[in-house]
């Protein structure tokens, strides 16, 4: 009787990172706030020089999301893509629910703050929620749904469906929601709304995927294994220095000039904020009767959003205002460790089949 044969060191990695990744996220949170220096090196443009003259201009956290969604792509068994278009339930759920649970949620988050003490009604916290939830499907999810062995065809969908609409549903949301601010904050973001282009979100997000399936598709089924096991452990990898370099930007001010009341309502608003964004996408899997790869990618797919774009926008839009990057700097935290918890429960509710003799 042959023995079983071992898994390749690249793959055993894999998993090793895939079972410890809620646990690395937040050590990279906190090496953002114990060593932050070169987090906020990384964070700053830095330029390849082409000649004596010229340079490209080249963005560390761009770069890192790309190679996360390439290796999306890369892993995306295509002919399944075709499914979606045969039953696409999940993934016109999926951006129903994207394009819906920012004005169910944020209105009920506003009427808590405008309750309390702060002199603009909490619209400062409101403000940098709008602009987290309006962003399109965070590319960490498929990091999860990889994780969990989910729907990995309908999470990368929805990313780039929600990604290719984003010039759209971005300034939709943001003028649906600038009444519930109060003051400069409903100018800055309704000018906000109106400035924004697809571009960044095309180049850095729909174009690494696409690149990432036109290779799985170009390349031979030995070829394409080489490359999945290089690949996927240093996107893995990517996505961890990806959330230290945020991390770092969030935390800079905030070690400056501590405020430990903005602090705490920032986690609190936050907190609201994810816990109703996965419980609204974890209710409507189970009224559509998903099955489980489908209703893990379909929670993750709601309660997850690109914080990165969301903490570029609050930086370019609102220099002045550096604290309001906690909010981001929380929700991306949260996000990540809801989202450890829905891998963990579909893993128990939905093991995987046991291979057959």
């Amino acid at each position: 009787m042959d023995r079983p044969t071992a898994p390749p060191p690249a793959d055993r990695v894999t998993a090793w990172l895939r079972r410890r990744l809620g646990r690395a996220v937040v050590l990279s949170y906190v090496a953002a706030l114990v060593l932050p220096g070169p987090g906020l090196w990384l964070r700053r443009d830095h330029t390849m020089p082409l000649s004596t003259v010229t340079g490209l201009p080249l963005g560390t956290a761009p770069l890192l999301l790309s190679l996360v969604l390439f290796s999306a792509g890369l892993q995306v068994p295509v002919r399944e893509l075709g499914r979606l278009l045969r039953k696409p339930t999940a993934l016109l759920a999926g951006m129903v629910l994207h394009l819906v649970t920012p004005l169910l949620v944020i209105p009920v988050v506003a009427f808590g703050l405008h309750r309390t003490p702060d002199s603009d009604g909490g619209s400062g916290l409101i403000t940098a929620m709008i602009l987290i939830v309006a962003m399109p499907v965070a590319a960490g999810a498929t990091v999860w749904t990889g994780k969990g062995d989910g729907d990995q065809p309908t999470m990368v969908g929805l990313v780039l469906v929600s990604t290719l609409l984003s010039p759209l549903t971005i300034p939709l949301v943001i003028s649906t929601l600038v009444p519930l601010l109060d003051g400069g904050y409903a100018d800055t973001l309704a000018a906000t709304g109106r400035t924004i282009h697809g571009g960044f979100t095309l180049v850095t997000v729909v174009l690494p995927c696409a690149v990432g399936v036109l290779f799985r598709l170009a390349l031979s089924t030995a070829w394409l294994s080489r490359a999945v096991r290089v690949i996927v452990p240093v996107a893995l990898a990517g996505s961890l220095v990806l959330t230290y370099v945020n991390a770092s930007g969030a935390l800079g001010s905030f070690l400056a000039h501590p405020r430990p009341l903005l602090f705490g309502a920032a986690l609190a608003v936050a907190a609201l904020v994810c816990l109703l964004s996965f419980v609204l996408g974890r209710t409507a899997a189970r009224l559509l009767h998903l099955d489980g790869p489908a209703s893990s990618s379909l929670t993750l797919a709601c309660g997850m959003n690109n914080s990165s774009a969301s903490a570029v926008l609050i930086t370019t839009t609102l220099p002045d205002k550096p604290h309001l990057l906690l909010p981001v700097l929380a929700y991306g935290l949260l996000q990540k460790t809801a989202a450890s918890r829905v891998v963990r429960t579909g893993r128990h509710r939905h093991p995987p089949c046991p291979a057959s003799p």
